[in-house]
């Protein structure tokens, strides 16, 4: 006698919603979690973000001094202090190049809102009702210029500190880079191990094809609008091809950022003539980059929507300004990877005689 069973309260479609609602729910307390212990945590988790970037973008390097065996601390040495030379060496350039037409750029600015207010004045806007509620506004928030200098040099001091301590990071992560694997599968358990160590290895090599790809792509940027300004005969053309190379790891809007410097470089010292042909050789570039070098390069590395990369930009300076916007295009990169493993994983179901066998990947020595 079979025992009569009662229909379900809901439809299989309706289950299946609420199913991947509740799913999806958990998913988002858990990164909200994680967020917030980022965000509290931020003195020691940007470093070791940074320096996992670091290595990523380095690593290559070391493991070649490794097969032409170098010692790998040694090697570990040489890169770090690579970077230090180049880095430190941009940023002088950099640094010094906007120096030298700081003032020149703060004139014609001077000079467009003085035309601007000149149109304007016929209709009520002159330049000294500017000039005078200029006035008022730094008057009333004069007080606070003190704490901002304090501010200005303790943010700088953390600045520092988080390179110093991103920069040991990258020498430790560099020279022990051969032990990662063992570590991980010893924490991860044994039924597991190997779907653990496929997905760290997909989310590392999608940051490391990121970084690479990013920096080939920022490399040829910067020498093209460097060459093109040096054809212009626009002041500081190397430091500006140097800021146009630390923007493009911010895409999109670094490139606009940086864009927008030289072109105000030119303007403010060749005049209105070679800024326009400086903001064609800036969009030139730009489309050179968006439909020749992307497509070719990055499509080799790791394949994200620009739709994707704008929202992680986004998200990425809600939660941590600069910095975020720095960090959420490689972190979201390898959330790609890290979900396309598991789907690749998942949906082919384990082969025959899978459970034992390795998991091959690139070498990590």
């Amino acid at each position: 006698m079979t025992v009569n069973q009662k229909p379900p309260l809901l439809p299989e479609p309706a289950r299946r919603v609420a199913a991947w609602c509740v799913v999806a729910l958990l998913v988002t307390g858990v990164a909200g979690v994680g967020i917030w212990l980022c965000v509290t945590l931020k003195a020691a988790v940007t470093p070791v973000l940074l320096a996992i970037l670091g290595t990523a973008l380095l690593g290559p390097l070391h493991r070649r001094l490794v097969k032409m065996k170098v010692q790998r601390s040694l090697a570990a040495g040489l890169t770090c202090a690579a970077v230090v030379a180049v880095v430190g060496g941009a940023g002088y350039i950099v640094v010094g190049a906007l120096i030298d037409s700081g003032d020149q750029i703060i004139a014609s600015v001077k000079q467009a809102t003085t035309d601007v207010a000149g149109k304007l004045g016929a209709k009520g806007t002159s330049l000294d009702d500017m000039s005078s509620s200029l006035k008022d506004l730094v008057s009333k928030f004069g007080g606070s210029a003190a704490s901002g200098v304090l501010t200005g040099i303790g943010i700088v001091g953390g600045v520092v500190a988080t390179a110093v301590l991103a920069l040991l990071l990258i020498f430790f992560f560099l020279r022990d880079s051969d032990r990662a694997v063992g570590a991980l599968r010893s924490l991860a358990p044994s039924s597991t191990a190997d779907t653990v160590e496929a997905v760290a290895r997909r989310a590392f090599e999608a940051v490391e094809g990121f970084m690479r790809g990013t920096t080939f792509i920022a490399l040829i940027d910067a020498l093209c609008i460097t060459v093109g300004l040096l054809i212009l005969r626009v002041p500081g053309a190397v430091g500006l091809g140097a800021l146009v190379f630390v923007g493009a790891y911010i895409p999109y809007l670094g490139a606009f950022i940086s864009g927008t410097v030289a072109i105000l470089v030119a303007l403010a010292d060749r005049g209105f003539v070679i800024a326009l042909w400086a903001l064609g050789i800036v969009l030139a570039v730009q489309v050179l980059e968006g439909h020749i070098l992307q497509p070719v390069i990055q499509s080799r590395t790791v394949q994200m929507h620009p739709a994707v990369v704008m929202l992680a930009i986004a998200a990425g300076a809600t939660v941590a300004g600069i910095l975020g916007m720095l960090l959420a295009v490689p972190l979201t990169a390898a959330a790609v990877g890290v979900i396309a493993e598991i789907r690749l994983r998942y949906a082919a179901g384990p082969a025959p005689g899978a459970a034992s066998a390795p998991v091959s990947g690139p070498s990590t020595s």
